[in-house]
């Protein structure tokens, strides 16, 4: 959920400073040229009241009046100081001064365009604005007026590199502001999802233990929106009622199998003096007994099933190779009296898991086995590590399971169709599987090639967090 919210709060505050930024950038630039445009309207004006007085000498070609004099030294002063392009031009285009004294007036241009609104007696509009990226220059105009008549115009041309670095100069300094307005945004935006996604991790791992069957797990108090911390008391009591129910349930189950069993024994008991009345060999007393044992297995099994789901796990590390190879010695008379090799493959390999517990496991599936592999063919148990996990693996060649019935393997009562004859309650995967899920472990069933039943049991290596 963090990485879909987080983007979304990241794109949206990059979205505000943006729109913030740009305008702001705009801005910047345009405050740089005006105040370039200010400078330039405020020479012109004064080369304007130079040349307002200047009249032409008219003793000879070549003579020049102190106030022509004057206003030329002021125009190459300027030039030289700033490197600013200005000139006094006449209406038809001529020079009164100039400096540098090689400039002239274009024909066309935007030096021409000042000049000519400048000849209505109007200052030159202002200029477009000149980005960082432009090579152009600044052109300001001004009227020359004697008499309410323009007589002359002065026209400056600006180079604009200056004004261009500065104008970049503020740009970069907006970005660095909005870089670290944008770095304080994306910390607080991983502060705010921080907090309010807190509970919801905290209600994850929790609900994640609660299916794994760590049914005392609860949600701990954590800070977060209200809604959330609501939510987080309302899972607490819906857990509490749950363990409340399934702790009801597996009392009922164990007492139920505990106040059943000495009714039976009587019974079984009673069933035992009456078949020493009757003709040895009788086949229905023969089969009530059956059944009567069966019952028994059967109460001992859902005994066992309670225990299993109430227990907890005392984790050890553990060498399950030896664990394994002590089972399959174990279970090698069973296999050879029915005609079934039993062959194991356990290197030494530790893992976190309850001995008691695995042995038990190992035994309802080795059993299983043994008692679904026809004579003369093989079991095969292997023990190997995987990363995280090390694996049991118990192989036999007997028929198999379907896709569907694999699916119900380790459901409680559950035996297949074609299994009913032979004997066995359907608890035991079921038992093993609870045993096995209290210290983190699984048992999973799949097909084995060319035929057979693969029987997968897992155990952390990994030490059990306290």
């Amino acid at each position: 959920m963090r990485t879909r919210l987080l983007p979304l709060l990241i794109v949206l505050m990059a979205a505000v400073l943006l729109a913030l930024g740009l305008p702001l950038a705009v801005s910047v630039a345009a405050a740089q040229q005006q105040k370039v445009i200010v400078d330039r309207i405020d020479d012109t004006a004064r080369f304007a009241a130079l040349a307002q007085y200047v009249i032409p000498a008219t003793t000879g070609p070549g003579t020049v009046s102190p106030d022509e004099r004057t206003l030329s030294r002021e125009l190459a002063s300027y030039y030289e100081v700033y490197g600013i392009r200005a000139g006094v031009f006449y209406r038809n285009g001529t020079s009164m001064s100039q400096a540098p004294g090689d400039w002239l007036l274009p024909d066309e241009g935007e030096v021409r365009r000042a000049f000519a609104e400048a000849l209505l007696s109007r200052r030159s509009q202002d200029p477009k604005q000149i980005w960082p990226w432009q090579q152009r220059s600044l052109v300001v105009a001004s009227p020359v007026i004697r008499d309410g008549d323009v007589v002359a115009v002065v026209v400056t041309d600006s180079p604009t590199g200056g004004m261009r670095s500065r104008i970049l100069h503020g740009w970069l300094t907006v970005a660095a502001g909005e870089f670290a307005a944008m770095l304080l945004a994306v910390g607080a935006a991983l502060r705010l999802t921080g907090w309010v996604l807190r509970p919801v991790r905290i209600l994850d791992a929790t609900t994640h233990a609660i299916a794994s069957g760590r049914l005392k797990s609860r949600v701990a108090a954590a800070g977060g929106p209200p809604e959330l911390r609501r939510l987080a008391r309302s899972f607490n009591e819906m857990a509490d009622n749950v363990e409340d129910v399934l702790e009801q349930q597996r009392a009922f189950v164990a007492d139920a199998s505990h106040q059943l069993r000495n009714p039976l024994a009587a019974l079984l008991l009673r069933i035992e003096l009456l078949a020493l009345e009757l003709p040895e060999g009788n086949e229905e007393i023969a089969s009530v007994q059956a059944e009567g044992r069966r019952l028994a297995q059967v109460l001992d099994d859902l005994l066992d099933l309670a225990l299993a789901e109430h227990a907890q796990a005392d984790l050890i590390l553990t060498d399950i190779g030896a664990l394994t190879a002590e089972r399959v010695a174990a279970w090698s008379p069973t296999a050879e009296a029915k005609g079934v090799r039993l062959v194991d493959d356990c290197p030494p390999v530790t893992a976190w898991a309850d001995p008691i517990a695995l042995s038990s496991a190992l035994d309802a599936v080795i059993d299983n086995a043994v008692k679904f592999t026809p004579p003369d063919e093989c079991v095969r148990v292997s023990v190997a590590s995987n990363g995280d996990i090390s694996t049991i693996v118990v192989a036999d060649r007997g028929p198999g399971l379907s896709d569907e019935e694999l699916v119900r393997v380790g459901d409680r009562f559950w035996r297949s169709g074609r299994h009913q004859n032979i004997k066995g309650s359907g608890l035991g995967l079921s038992i093993s599987r609870a045993l096995l899920a209290a210290g983190g472990g699984s048992i999973t069933c799949d097909h084995h090639e060319p035929h057979g039943l693969r029987v997968t049991v897992a155990v952390p290596r990994s030490a059990p967090a306290r």
